[in-house]
């Protein structure tokens, strides 16, 4: 059977159904935003803005977290202004992205805190904080209506040269393994995952080995056998990007339920943009943020029920008890390490009760 006629597998299928049917509502993409958003064409004699923004994400990834927004800004920005996109590791290595952000090397960053190496003390809630979401929709809640908005912006007012614009919500947090499944905390014991720091710092209790590689690399070295599997997405990312192809296993319990990510800009750069292009850069952030969410959720459970690449494993309840008991503890450390700190640490206590009082559907 040649490449053309061959069926696509279930996986295959859930993939390209998702992107026709974001293609088709004009989700995330430059011709939506170019219709709705550019202003009239006029005569300029100033040459357009440049700006570089770099990603935490290797292409194939990008490709779908923010690819579709600088499109559309490119589009919508008729000219006045233009973002190049560089993916993870390409201009500077992504632990130094924020050096290179604060220092005018780079324009504008997509990352979490703690991958950026962000010299904040709310750093450690960037990207995976343990079950502090169990929803995409916790991470915009939480920063709308609980203050974690407020904060943000304060910690960034403390340092120089760089401005927080917004947080959203990514995917949950899996662990994905090549030939090692996971079935208790034991199974654990000695892996050596590529993954985010705050999960893997929590996650290191029960044996479980972060090791830090370029994101490109991961592929590689999971093939190799440098690495035993990827603590790092969810069921979306590890099908979308590859790891899926590589790995044997998904542990269904999850750590967390939606990545906190974040847009920072060069505080010099920024004030150099006219304010309607201001304006268009927060509204196509604002368009990322829906197209992802949709992206993700769309992908997690269908690909758990039907994507036939991974076997599923899990960790019993009364065992998994041990690690969410772990994970408040895990908290309060962290709500001692400053003042701001602790706010961040009773939003999160304030949201999950009023979730729980709240109950069906809420959870």
């Amino acid at each position: 059977m040649s490449d053309s006629t061959k069926t696509p597998s279930p996986s295959e299928r859930i993939l390209a159904t998702r992107r026709a049917f974001l293609q088709r509502a004009g989700l995330g993409t430059a011709a939506a935003a170019g219709a709705t958003l550019a202003a009239p064409a006029i005569v300029r004699a100033q040459a357009p803005i440049r700006w570089r923004l770099q990603t935490y994400s290797g292409a194939p990834l990008g490709a779908h977290v923010i690819k579709p927004q600088i499109d559309a800004f490119n589009a919508a920005a008729n000219g006045e202004m233009e973002i190049e996109l560089y993916y993870a590791d390409q201009l500077v290595p992504t632990a130094e992205l924020f050096r290179a952000l604060q220092n005018g090397t780079l324009d504008a960053v997509q990352s979490d805190e703690a991958t950026m190496a962000s010299p904040v003390d709310i750093a450690v809630f960037g990207g995976y904080f343990p079950f502090a979401t169990r929803y995409s929709l916790d991470v915009g809640a939480m920063f709308m209506y609980y203050g974690l908005d407020e904060i943000w912006r304060e910690a960034y007012s403390e340092v120089d040269n760089v401005t927080w614009l917004s947080t959203g919500a990514w995917d949950p947090l899996h662990i994905f393994t090549v030939d090692k499944p996971i079935r208790s905390l034991a199974d654990m014991n000695g892996l050596r995952v590529f993954g985010v720091p705050t999960a893997g710092r929590f996650l290191s209790r029960y044996g479980l080995i972060p090791v830090t590689v370029p994101w490109d690399d991961v592929e590689v070295a999971m093939r190799t056998g440098e690495l035993d599997g990827v603590a790092w997405c969810g069921f979306t990312e590890a099908y979308e990007v590859g790891w899926a192809d590589v790995c044997n296993y998904a542990l269904t319990n999850s750590v967390t339920g939606a990545w906190f990510g974040s847009y920072f800009v060069n505080t010099e750069s920024w004030k150099k943009v006219p304010p309607h292009l201001q304006e268009l850069f927060r509204v196509t952030i604002d368009q990322s943020h829906y197209y992802r969410n949709i992206w993700y959720w769309g992908g997690e459970a269908k690909l758990r029920v039907e994507g036939e690449k991974m076997e599923l494993t899990s960790i019993p309840p009364e065992e998994w008890a041990r690690v969410v008991a772990d994970a408040a503890q895990f908290w309060d450390e962290v709500a001692a390490s400053s003042p701001r700190a602790a706010k961040v640490v009773q939003i999160f206590k304030d949201y999950a009760a009023t979730m729980e009082k709240a109950g069906y559907p809420y959870r």
